[in-house]
């Protein structure tokens, strides 16, 4: 029995409790159900490298790995993530599409581990969410800043949660880290927030997760039905919807110094990121291809 499937020792304080391991597979692992194994480890480099070498030694699709620490954490473009022991929710859970989705349709899993994310955090925790495209989740709010009447104050936004896919033999590896009780002077960066600092009705991380993790089930799930094919699950439809990118000004900075700046305008078919540039056309590009993609003044 792992420490996180019981109350007592080191990994218990009345602040940051460990994760009930025992109730979440009550919980979340079902005959017919997308979760198959569910583990529950004090401390790793990254659930994905973990995750991953089990995929390569067959473990079986829906298989959860769940972190208290992680210490060698990895972002898109192997970007650090790091937070304090038992202050968000670090887990990797292993998909295997196979011959029911082509391939090349594998591409909108992170995206769909986006809107599944946000939702679930919007449900349990009372936040309001948005997508940075490709792999951020946001917590948005409109500060009061007694500004009059006629004037509404820009929304404030802050990354609370990051997506990462990876490709393993024939399966795909999808890490989450979500921020929960992380408090300012805890923050990595100071773009960064928490479900805490957001005035979440919950930062209980053991419903938080399981709202997580079957709307994730949900969401592959008619995916899955529809071949992979994101208008017909609603897939596309509903990232857009809750992408706070779309209508704005980018710049997306691509490898070789080149940048592409204009008006984000759409997700396409292939999960790409359509942006119109000032002379009337229209670029697409890929989360594989970006180095960063920030917002950018008009005239810029």
């Amino acid at each position: 029995m792992s420490p996180s499937d019981t109350p007592g020792g080191r990994w218990s304080d009345l602040d940051r409790p460990p994760l009930n391991a025992t109730a979440l597979r009550r919980a979340l692992i079902r005959p017919g159900g997308l979760w198959t194994s569910l583990e529950v480890v004090p401390a790793t480099g990254s659930t994905n490298t973990d995750l991953a070498a089990a995929a390569v030694r067959g473990a079986a699709e829906g298989t959860v790995l769940i972190a208290e620490e992680q210490t060698a954490g990895r972002g898109r473009l192997d970007r650090n993530w790091s937070a304090p022991p038992r202050s968000g929710l670090f887990f990797s859970v292993l998909l295997r599409p196979g011959d029911r989705v082509p391939a090349e349709r594998w591409v909108w899993l992170p995206l769909l581990a986006g809107v599944a994310t946000a939702t679930a955090l919007s449900r349990s925790a009372g936040v309001d969410t948005a997508l940075k495209w490709p792999n951020d989740v946001l917590l948005t709010s409109t500060p009061d800043t007694g500004a009059g009447p006629g004037r509404v104050p820009a929304p404030v936004e802050r990354k609370c949660g990051g997506i990462l896919a990876e490709r393993a033999g024939d399966a795909v590896v999808l890490g989450v880290g979500i921020n929960v009780s992380l408090r300012a002077d805890e923050l990595p960066v100071p773009t960064a927030g928490s479900l805490a600092l957001a005035g979440a009705a919950n930062v209980d991380r053991d419903p938080v997760l399981r709202a997580v993790l079957r709307s994730l089930e949900e969401w592959y799930g008619r995916w899955r039905e529809t071949g992979g094919d994101p208008s017909a699950s609603r897939l596309q439809q509903a990232y857009a919807a809750g992408c706070a990118t779309l209508g704005r000004t980018v710049r997306a900075e691509l490898p070789g110094g080149r940048a592409t700046v204009g008006e984000a305008v759409a997700v396409d078919g292939d999960g790409r990121l359509v942006i119109a540039t000032a002379d009337g056309a229209h670029e697409s590009v890929a989360a594989g291809d970006i180095v960063h993609l920030r917002a950018a003044s008009a005239g810029e």
